[in-house]
């Protein structure tokens, strides 16, 4: 399973991107509970953010939902972090 993060906004406005690739991870199914709780928390459309806030799309497979702070569930603040942690 591909998990894709994109991240824009933020005071500087440099936009961000990283992508985790779990096929044959021994976590894999780790992961795969993480991003599935992450998709029922997030949105279709991209909502409305806050001044220097980030905005995120993230992309499970062929699913995207959108997200961004101040609101971020926990589900998605984890996945968040730990795609632009470990991805590429």
């Amino acid at each position: 399973m591909r998990i894709q993060v994109k991240r824009t906004g933020g005071f500087t406005g440099i936009p961000r991107h990283a992508e985790v690739d779990t096929t044959g991870r021994p976590d894999a199914q780790d992961w795969q509970a993480l991003a599935e709780r992450a998709l029922a928390e997030g949105r279709d459309t991209p909502p409305a953010g806050v001044p220097d806030g980030f905005s995120y799309q993230v992309t499970v497979g062929e699913r995207t939902v959108y997200c961004a702070d101040p609101r971020l569930g926990e589900a998605q603040r984890a996945l968040i972090m730990r795609v632009l942690k470990e991805g590429a």
